[in-house]
């Protein structure tokens, strides 16, 4: 009996096109936007070996193969012994030392010769100057801006939101003046050099102690740049809060910040307000390896006051207002005093002035002072009963010496004196 014959199965309907390729294409495309975000990821975040390839290949176009492969490869690190701290900074800023990178963008760029035949990295680091953490590989860590580091670097970024006179360049003189700090000048540091003449022109010693010299007003700032972060009340401080805006605030107007400040506010430009805050930042200690500091003067080079004239005030008629420390902030121009830095009004016409200003006599005024001279007399110029009297007899003798003097020149003044004194000339 025959087998009976079983058809052939038929093959299954072809799909019609395109049926699933939106899910092909969905799958393609999240592919390639994880992809394009690993890349812009990679990208923002460049380590070291980004920037050591992007050099090597400079080399290579400049120089040849055989100059790039003498590019070390590989984190770089600089031992600085006088200061025991260490510097990577030459991991990613190769071309420190290499010439003709002068034009190029960071970190490629040749650094100043000059400053570096001064300041050899392998002696001083990079951070002693910029700023900086040195020890960091990546580029938020190694330029400071991490949390808990009070160092960033000394750069455009850091001066963002101050003054235009505060620039990346300007701000790395903080550092500077902290090995030159006694230098009258430094060549190439012209804030600090403007700073240290506001200094001496405004007479910031009649306040303040300064490297053992100066009054005890206001704060000894002798190492103001040690003082940490977190020591400043910043509660009045518009804007970015940052140490050095603080102090900039601070010299704009000094009651702003601290409402019983006795502090005078000195009208300062804006370069000057940054200046000096730049000098104070600066004030702190240095390297303990006292080899760093060179030649450089270990303490104030320049007098304020001539000794010649110091000493013919101290002998003249107005002596006792040279030995009370008077003459730190006053003239008194009717005995032949000078001060060096005459913020205060001339002494001369005291007596006059308490009773104009005050209404209150001289003796009353030194019992019961008022304004900035209350400071002074409860902290630094400390009078006794018997030193108040002598004080008032002092300040009695200038003034009738002040009206002597304005009486003859107001007698040279008349007609039949000047006559007489121009027949006396021929």
């Amino acid at each position: 009996m025959a087998r009976p014959r079983h058809s052939a199965k038929a093959p299954p309907p072809a799909m019609p096109p395109g049926r699933d390729d939106h899910i092909t294409l969905a799958v393609l495309g999240m592919a390639l936007a994880a992809a394009t975000v690993f890349v812009v990821a990679r990208d923002a975040r460049h380590d070291y070996r980004f920037y050591q390839r992007g050099f090597r290949a400079a080399v290579e176009r400049a120089s040849g193969t055989d100059a790039a492969k003498a590019v070390p490869a590989g984190p770089q690190q600089v031992w600085v012994s006088g200061l025991q701290r260490a510097d990577r900074c030459v991991t990613c800023h190769q071309g420190v030392g290499w010439a003709g990178f002068e034009e190029a963008d960071h970190p490629w760029r040749t650094h100043r010769r000059d400053l570096l035949a001064a300041h050899p990295p392998e002696r001083f680091g990079c951070t002693v100057c910029h700023g900086g953490q040195g020890w960091a590989l990546d580029a938020d860590g190694a330029h400071g801006r991490v949390a808990g580091w009070s160092e960033p670097l000394m750069d455009d970024v850091a001066a963002a939101g101050l003054p235009p006179a505060a620039t990346g360049r300007s701000l790395v003189e903080v550092n500077c003046n902290v090995c030159h700090r006694y230098e009258s000048r430094t060549a190439g540091a012209e804030s600090i050099n403007r700073a240290k003449a506001l200094v001496v022109e405004k007479g910031c010693r009649g306040c303040h102690l300064i490297n053992g010299r100066g009054g005890l007003i206001g704060p000894d700032l002798t190492w103001a740049g040690d003082k940490n972060p977190e020591q400043y009340d910043y509660s009045r401080l518009p804007g970015r809060h940052s140490v050095l805006a603080w102090h900039v605030e601070h010299f704009k107007d000094p009651r702003a910040l601290v409402p019983d400040s006795v502090m005078p506010n000195f009208h300062l430009a804006g370069e000057d307000t940054v200046a000096l805050a730049m000098l104070v930042l600066s004030w702190r200690r240095g390297p303990a390896d006292a080899s760093l500091l060179g030649r450089t003067p270990r303490a104030d080079a320049v007098p304020e006051v001539e000794p010649a004239e110091y000493e013919k005030m101290a002998a003249g008629p107005g002596s006792w207002f040279v030995r009370t420390g008077c003459v730190r902030c006053h003239d008194v121009s009717a005995l032949g005093v000078k001060s060096p830095t005459p913020i205060g009004p001339d002494l001369s016409t005291a007596a006059e002035d308490t009773v104009r200003r005050f209404n209150m006599p001289i003796d009353q005024f030194l019992r019961t002072p008022v304004g900035t001279m209350r400071a002074v007399l409860t902290r630094q110029i400390l009078l006794s009963p018997e030193q108040q009297a002598e004080a008032v007899r002092q300040l009695d003798a200038a003034y009738a010496a002040y009206r002597q003097s304005a009486s003859n020149a107001k007698e040279g003044d008349r007609p039949g004196v000047q006559a007489s004194r121009m027949n006396s000339i021929r």
